[in-house]
C-alpha cells in the first residue's frame, strides 16, 4: 500500500480547492456576462422597471353596465386573478406536481437539479424536470427564449438552451426576492396554457368545468394541473384516455405528499372526467353583435390614444376593461325574446313555402337564375374563379362534403355542396333588435340576427332596410310642426294623387293596404293607429317630402332619404340603430340624445383612460314630442289599432306604450318600434333578399313578423323586479301641456278633405 506523504497531499488538496475556485470564478463571470450581455453574446435581459411591472398578453373585455362580462376580444384568453380566488384543491395539486419544494427553495431547487443530473448520466428519462415554478414563470412571463433575448450565441442550438436556463436562473432568484410565494404562484397560474387558447387558470376552469377557479373539486384541480406538462398530449377533449391517465397520476402525487389520504384517492382515481365544455370565442357569450360593432371604434380609439400618449395599447393584448351601456339581463331577455320568436316565425315560413322556392319577382313567380347569381357575387367564389378559372371553381362549388350548419334545432351535420348551403341559407329569417333609453342615449340591448356564429351580419346597425308605416311619425310631426295640422284634427281616408305639381308626371296615388279607402273622417290618432296611407300622403302633399327629410334628419336619420311622396309610406332604407335613435326624441321631452355604447375604458389595473358623456340638443318643442306620443298610442290603446295585440302579453295594463308597425312593399320588411316611459325597442324581421318573403300581408305584417318578439321581450323586462328604472307607467306630461283631444266634440274638430284625383290644388275642406 502507497501512503501519500503529507506533502504531497497537501499540495493535491490546494490544487483542488484552486481548481474549484476556477471553476466557481468562471461560473461567476459567466453569469455576470450574461447579466451584462458581454460583447452582444447572450442577449438582453429583462430590465428592472419590466421585473417589476411584469405584463402578459391580456384580452380586453366588455363589462355591462351591470357590472356582467360580455365577452373579450381575444388573442390569447386570459383572465388574471387572485390568490384568495383559487381552490386550495389546485394550489395542492399544483405543489405536489410540480413543485414540491416550493414553499422552501429560493427560486432554485438544488435536489431537482441533481435529479436531472443523475437522470442524465443513468439515461432515466423519467426523473422529472429540473424547472421551478419560479423558473417557468420567468419563462413564460418574461419570454427569456423569444428572439428579443437573443444574442449572437443563441444562434446555436445547445448553447441557446443553457443560456436561456441561466436567465431563467438569474431571474428565478430575483423574483423570488421581489415577490411572494403567493404572488409567483398567481404569476404561473395566470399565465401558463392550457390548450384550445385558454391561457390562465380562471379560463381553464370555466372552459372545462363552466366553473369559477375556487368552486374546483379535487378530480377537477388534479385535471387541470395535469394538462400543465403537455397541453395538447392531455386534452380532455382530444385524448381524453391520456388526459385520465394523468389527472390519476397527479392524484397520486398529492397523496404521495400528503395533501390526500389514500382512501379518497382511489375513490378520486375511479371517477369519469366530467367535463362541461364551454369554450369561449368571439361566437359566444352575451352580445356577439354588439360586440363585433364595437371592435371597429374600439381598434380606432386605440390608435388615436397611442398617437396622442405616445402608448401601445393593443385591443387584443393589453387588457383594456371596457365599461357599456349594455344591461346584461335586458340583453338576455331581448336575446331569449327574438330567439323564440324567430324559431316560430322560421316555422311558419317553412310551412308557407312547402315544396317551392321562396324568392320571387313582384309577380309572385320564382325567379329564374337566383342562386346562379347569389354564386356569382360570393366573394371566395370570385377568388376560386381568379385563381383557378371559371370551370374548376364551379366544379368546387358543386363538389359535396360534410359540414356543420345552422338549424333551429341545434347545429346539425349534413353533406352538401357550397352551392347547396346557398341554397339553404337562403330560405332563413333573419332579425335585428336595439333598446335604448331615451333619457341618456344608453344602448340597453343589441341583438344583430337570430345566430352570430353562422350569421355574422348585423341587422342593427349594418343593414338597411325600408321602413314602411314606421316612418309615418316623421310625416305627422312635419305636418303638426309647420302648424298644417293640429292632433285633434281629423283627415278624411279618400285617394290623393300626386300629379305634375308634385314633380311626379306619371301620377301616383297611394293605396291602403287592404287595397280600399272608408271615406270616412279619421282623427290623426285613428288614422296613424291604423295606419291609414291615404292619411299620410295627405300629409307629405302638403309639407312636401323635402320637409319631411329634414324632420327625420334632425331627429337621427342619417340615411340619403328619396325626396318623393312614396316616401310617406317609408320607402327609404334605414337601420334599426337609426330607427331607434330618432324615436327616443319622442319619448324624451323633444331632446336628441346621441346613442352611448361605452362609458369608460380603463386599463388592465382599473386606471380610467377615458371616460365618455352624454350629448343632447333640443330639436322638437316638449308639447310637441308629448303629442306625438299621444298619436301613437293609438295604435295600441284604441280599436283597430295595429299594435292592439300587445294586451295578451300582459304589457298593457297599467302601462301607456306608444307604439307603430311596419310593412314595405310586397311584405318584404317587417318593423316594430315600441315606446315606454324609459325605453325605446325596435326592431326589424326580414329576408337576406327582399325577393325572399311571406306571400300574404296576412303573415308578412310587422303586426306579426316583429311584434311579438318586443311583446314577449317587455314581458320579460316588467317581470324582473331587480330593473327597477323599467318599470310600467304612463309618459310625463310636461307641465304646460294643456291639449286635451278626448274633450272635443266633432263639431269642434276641424276635418281636412284631401283634394280628388281631379283637383289640381290641395283644397281644405
Amino acid at each position: 500500500m502507497i501512503e501519500l506523504q503529507p506533502g504531497k497531499y497537501r499540495r493535491n488538496i490546494i490544487r483542488l480547492w484552486r481548481l474549484l475556485g476556477l471553476i466557481l470564478g468562471l461560473f461567476i463571470f459567466y453569469l455576470i456576462a450574461v447579466s451584462i450581455n458581454l460583447f452582444w453574446l447572450f442577449g438582453g435581459m429583462p430590465d428592472l422597471v419590466t421585473l417589476e411591472n411584469p405584463k402578459s398578453e391580456l384580452a380586453s373585455e366588455l363589462i355591462s353596465e351591470d357590472g356582467k362580462s360580455l365577452g373579450k376580444y381575444i388573442f390569447k384568453n386570459r383572465s388574471p386573478i387572485e390568490y384568495d380566488q383559487v381552490s386550495h384543491n389546485l394550489v395542492d395539486a399544483l405543489i405536489a406536481t410540480e413543485d414540491a419544494r416550493f414553499l422552501n427553495h429560493s427560486g432554485i431547487d438544488p435536489r431537482s437539479l441533481a435529479r436531472v443530473a443523475k437522470g442524465l448520466l443513468t439515461a432515466n428519462s423519467g426523473a422529472g424536470g429540473g424547472s421551478t415554478l419560479t423558473q417557468q414563470v420567468a419563462k413564460n412571463l418574461f419570454e427569456t427564449r423569444s428572439e428579443k433575448y437573443r444574442g449572437l450565441l443563441g444562434k446555436v442550438p445547445v448553447v441557446r438552451t443553457v443560456i436561456a436556463k441561466t436567465k431563467e436562473w438569474i431571474l428565478s432568484v430575483i423574483l423570488e426576492r421581489k415577490y411572494t410565494k403567493q404572488e409567483i404562484m398567481m404569476m404561473y397560474l395566470n399565465t401558463v396554457s392550457f390548450g384550445n387558447n385558454t391561457y390562465g387558470v380562471k379560463v381553464a376552469s370555466r372552459t372545462y368545468f363552466d366553473k369559477d377557479p375556487w368552486e374546483l373539486n379535487v378530480p377537477e384541480a388534479a385535471l387541470i394541473v395535469g394538462m400543465l406538462q403537455n397541453p395538447t398530449l392531455y386534452n380532455p377533449l382530444r385524448f381524453p384516455a391520456n388526459a385520465l391517465k394523468r389527472r390519476n397520476t397527479v392524484l397520486g402525487q398529492m397523496m404521495k405528499y400528503d395533501y390526500l389520504p389514500e382512501e379518497k384517492f382511489e375513490n378520486y382515481k375511479a371517477q369519469p372526467l366530467n367535463l362541461k365544455y364551454t369554450i369561449e370565442s368571439h361566437n359566444t357569450g352575451l352580445a356577439p353583435y354588439f360586440r363585433e360593432s364595437m371592435r371597429g371604434f374600439l381598434n380606432a380609439w386605440v390608435k388615436s390614444y397611442n398617437e396622442e400618449h405616445d402608448a401601445d395599447l393593443d385591443l387584443s393584448t393589453s387588457g383594456l376593461r371596457i365599461h357599456t351601456t349594455i344591461d346584461s339581463r335586458m340583453q338576455r331577455y331581448q336575446e331569449e325574446a327574438l330567439t323564440e320568436h324567430m324559431r316560430q316565425q322560421q316555422k311558419i315560413f317553412d310551412e308557407h313555402w312547402k315544396g317551392r322556392n321562396p324568392w320571387i319577382d313582384d309577380k309572385g313567380r320564382e325567379m329564374p337564375g337566383f342562386i346562379s347569381k347569389a354564386v356569382n357575387r360570393l366573394p371566395h367564389y370570385i377568388s376560386l374563379k381568379a385563381l383557378l378559372g371559371e370551370e374548376a371553381a364551379m366544379k368546387i362549388m358543386r363538389t359535396p362534403y360534410k359540414m356543420k350548419v345552422f338549424s333551429w334545432n341545434g347545429e346539425k351535420e349534413m353533406t352538401m355542396s357550397p352551392i347547396d348551403s346557398i341554397r339553404y341559407y337562403k330560405r332563413f329569417l333573419h332579425a335585428g333588435m336595439m333598446s335604448m333609453d331615451p333619457r341618456n342615449g344608453h344602448i340597453k340591448a343589441w341583438v344583430g340576427g337570430v345566430n352570430f356564429k353562422y350569421f355574422k351580419y348585423d341587422h342593427v346597425k349594418q343593414g338597411k332596410r325600408q321602413p314602411g308605416s314606421t316612418f309615418k311619425p316623421f310625416v305627422y310631426l312635419a305636418g303638426l310642426d309647420k302648424n298644417f295640422l293640429t292632433p285633434c284634427d281629423r283627415v278624411m281616408d279618400q285617394p290623393v294623387t300626386f300629379g305634375k305639381e308634385d314633380d311626379v308626371p306619371e301620377g301616383y296615388t297611394p293605396e291602403n293596404s287592404n287595397g280600399s279607402y272608408s271615406y270616412q273622417s279619421l282623427s290623426l290618432r285613428q288614422a296613424l293607429g291604423k295606419s291609414v296611407n291615404s292619411v299620410s300622403a295627405y300629409i307629405i302633399k302638403m309639407v312636401k317630402a323635402k320637409t319631411v327629410i329634414e324632420y327625420a334628419h334632425k331627429l337621427g336619420i342619417t340615411s340619403k332619404l328619396p325626396e318623393t311622396p312614396a316616401l310617406a309610406l317609408g320607402t327609404g332604407d334605414v337601420s334599426v340603430y337609426e330607427m331607434v335613435n330618432a324615436y327616443c326624441a319622442f319619448a324624451n321631452g323633444g331632446y336628441r340624445t346621441e346613442p352611448m355604447t361605452i362609458l369608460r375604458i380603463e386599463d388592465r389595473y382599473g386606471n380610467v383612460l377615458q371616460s365618455f358623456h352624454q350629448k343632447q340638443n333640443q330639436e322638437l318643442n316638449e308639447n310637441m314630442a308629448y303629442d306625438m306620443l299621444y298619436l301613437m298610442r293609438g295604435a295600441v290603446e284604441d280599436p283597430g289599432g295595429t299594435a292592439g295585440r300587445l294586451s295578451s302579453y300582459g304589457v298593457t295594463q297599467g302601462n301607456e306604450i306608444a307604439a307603430k308597425t311596419g310593412t314595405s312593399q310586397n311584405h318584404s320588411d317587417g318593423w316594430f318600434m315600441g315606446m315606454t316611459q324609459h325605453l325605446v325597442t325596435g326592431l326589424w324581421v326580414g329576408g337576406e333578399d327582399r325577393s325572399i318573403h311571406f306571400r300574404t300581408l296576412a303573415l308578412g305584417q310587422g303586426a306579426r313578423v316583429a311584434m311579438p318578439a318586443w311583446g314577449l321581450y317587455m314581458q320579460k323586462v316588467y317581470n324582473d323586479q331587480t330593473l327597477t328604472e323599467y318599470r310600467k307607467g304612463p309618459f310625463v306630461k310636461p307641465a304646460n301641456y294643456v291639449r286635451d283631444c278626448n274633450t272635443m266634440t266633432g263639431d269642434s274638430t276641424n276635418t281636412y278633405t284631401p283634394p280628388s284625383k281631379s283637383d289640381d290644388e290641395g283644397v281644405l275642406f
